[in-house]
């Protein structure tokens, strides 16, 4: 279970603050005859005296108000200090160039000190930058980055990618893209920690079964992982989806996988039928999924497996759906769970 709650970082209040002080004092030079009034002599605080000095004075306090909104509005924007970066990353594989978004704290130009990464992966209709801008609070990665001070990496996965290797596509490699590609780029152009107790990885739906696909297979590279309405079971027929929506996953994994009639093709790529590797790999585990997801049973189904199984997880259902919203709420919990190890580890940066 989780130590310690999350708090949106500081900085988020920066505008709060600065709006506070911007009305505090436009009250103040709004009001000129109080400031004029009050610096008369005693019997020369006549009106038509005060009116004509508050005229002359109007124009020298507007002036003044509208350097201050300048001066309040451009620190409140520059309050969110997280970057992002925009980068190319080939794949060997596929012979195609995808995009990668990568966001660094504030801090990470501040000092000489190797950081921990999140590998943050989106779901099967999205692509690199869903996080970035489809979440309700388009601030919600930076927040993080700049409030546990982690370096989060959000790759492209392609649509219906899977984040696995297709044995009837080879236009669609995203394991080998992911390991082989993506990882060394980012070690090799970042000050990162080169080593799996500096490495975390999560996402939602697809880009949940791919964290836990990828962290199960290649355990030697991240120390923990996550599952956001994690689609852990790629045998479709188990999901409850309307006929239309259930008739294009089925040609998707008919051009991923294969013969949509014979689900034993499918049961190697799915995480639900890896626990036994899961109990001997020592990757820290963390799943959720809304109560009113068309994915919970089979996130049911993982997880009474691992207890089985008798492998350790945080698991936990919150309310609510597959939607933006849930994951949201979802990703502070799992960024929380992942410092905590990443701490243990001794890689953190303060």
């Amino acid at each position: 279970m989780l130590q310690q709650s999350f708090r949106q970082p500081k900085k988020v209040t920066c505008l709060g603050k600065n709006l506070f002080v911007f009305f505090v004092v436009l009250c103040a030079l709004s009001d000129p005859v109080f400031v004029l009034v009050t610096n008369l002599p005693a019997g020369r605080r006549e009106p038509q005296r005060i009116s004509t000095k508050l005229n002359a004075l109007k124009s020298n306090y507007m002036i003044k108000l509208y350097l201050l909104i300048i001066i309040l509005l451009g620190k409140s924007f520059t309050c969110f200090s997280a970057t992002v970066d925009s980068i190319e990353i080939p794949s060997v594989a596929m012979k195609k160039t995808y995009m990668a978004a990568v966001v660094l704290p504030d801090s990470y130009k501040k000092n000489n000190s190797s950081y921990p990464v999140l590998y943050l992966l989106h779901g099967g209709g999205g692509h690199f930058r869903d996080w970035l801008t489809s979440t309700p609070d388009k601030m919600l990665v930076k927040n993080l980055a700049d409030h546990f001070n982690l370096i989060i990496v959000m790759p492209e996965g392609e649509t219906f990618g899977w984040y696995l290797n297709s044995p009837v596509n080879k236009d669609n490699q995203f394991e080998s893209y992911i390991i082989t590609d993506v990882i060394p780029r980012i070690d090799k152009s970042y000050r990162t920690v080169k080593d799996r107790k500096g490495r975390v990885i999560t996402g939602l739906s697809m880009g949940g079964h791919g964290s836990l696909y990828l962290s199960t297979r290649h355990p030697d590279l991240f120390c923990a992982a996550g599952s956001m309405s994690g689609a852990v079971d790629l045998n479709w027929t188990h999901w409850t989806l309307p006929a239309d929506f259930m008739t294009r996953v089925k040609q998707g994994f008919q051009t991923l996988i294969g013969d949509t009639t014979n689900m034993s093709l499918y049961e190697p790529f799915s995480v639900v039928n890896m626990v036994d590797k899961m109990k001997t790999n020592n990757v820290k585990l963390i799943i959720d999924c809304g109560v009113d997801d068309f994915l919970i049973e089979s996130n049911r189904e993982l997880h009474h497996r691992l207890v089985y199984a008798h492998v350790p997880h945080d698991y936990t259902e919150h309310p609510g759906a597959h939607t933006w919203d849930y994951w949201q709420n979802s990703l502070p919990y799992h960024v929380l769970f992942f410092y905590n190890i990443l701490k243990a580890n001794g890689v953190t940066v303060s």
